[in-house]
């Protein structure tokens, strides 16, 4: 059977209808895993795209989804252990505390994730931004799959620390309360609208070429009664000339 590519141009294209929700453990286990062992995927759904090339903004995708990329890291000293992870505007800058990727039966732990933030400009004065980016990445301890000798032999490299899996999205700053206070003060607004126009409108009625008497009516139908009321004598008030 001939495995399925949704991956065009380095996005991902899917048929109407299916959606690409995978969880913390499919992602480790069935996608970065097999990619590290040059195992067959479940489907070409995830390019791979070095995502320190590009701002977030100009990665291959939806901008208003969540995307996925196959990336490696590459090392900020040739030495060290730190990634190098500035990008043309900016760069990427972990927060919070690595979390363990566990297996739902089991509790087994599979894989680590960090949360890195955007930042504009250069550290460390960068400004932050709304853009988010989980990255997955094996252990580096040896799975329960490799052989004794595999272990112990010094010439098998297995390029764990190399690969990882990333996922880009952009944070949403309103939640549902703040959905439901933007439609209260739309409503509101609204209102507000409709009380100008009404006044507006009141204006122009009352500059109109009417008789005198008419200046001083109202704008409804039950307006022109008073105004034929106000020819009478009973209010010579009315009738005078402004």
């Amino acid at each position: 059977m001939e495995k399925l590519n949704f991956v065009k141009n380095g996005e991902l294209r899917l048929p109407p209808g299916f959606r690409f929700h995978p969880t913390d453990e499919e992602l480790v286990v069935q996608y970065l895993k097999r990619k590290v062992f040059s195992c067959p995927l479940p489907a070409s759904v995830i390019p791979e795209v070095d995502v320190c090339k590009s701002d977030p903004w100009d990665l291959p995708g939806d901008l208003e989804k969540e995307r996925y990329f196959f990336s490696t890291k590459e090392p900020k000293y040739p030495n060290g252990n730190r990634s190098n992870r500035a990008t043309n505007s900016g760069y990427w800058k972990a927060t919070g505390l690595d979390k363990q990727i566990l297996t739902s039966k089991g509790n087994q732990v599979v894989g680590m994730k960090k949360t890195l933030v955007f930042y504009r400009g250069k550290p460390p004065h960068g400004s932050r931004t709304d853009w988010i980016m989980h990255e997955y990445r094996l252990l580096n301890a040896p799975t329960s799959s490799q052989s004794q000798s595999q272990r112990q032999s010094p010439v098998v490299h297995v390029p764990m620390e190399n690969w990882v899996l990333c996922r880009i999205f952009l944070k949403r700053r309103s939640g549902r309360n703040g959905e439901e206070m933007g439609s209260l003060r739309g409503r509101v607004d609204n209102r507000k609208v409709r009380k100008l126009k009404m006044v507006f409108y009141d204006f122009l009625a009352q500059n109109k070429t009417y008789s005198s008497s008419s200046a001083a009516s109202g704008i409804t139908h039950e307006s022109d009664e008073h105004e034929e009321s106000s020819s009478s004598n009973t209010f010579p008030y009315f009738r005078r000339k402004p």
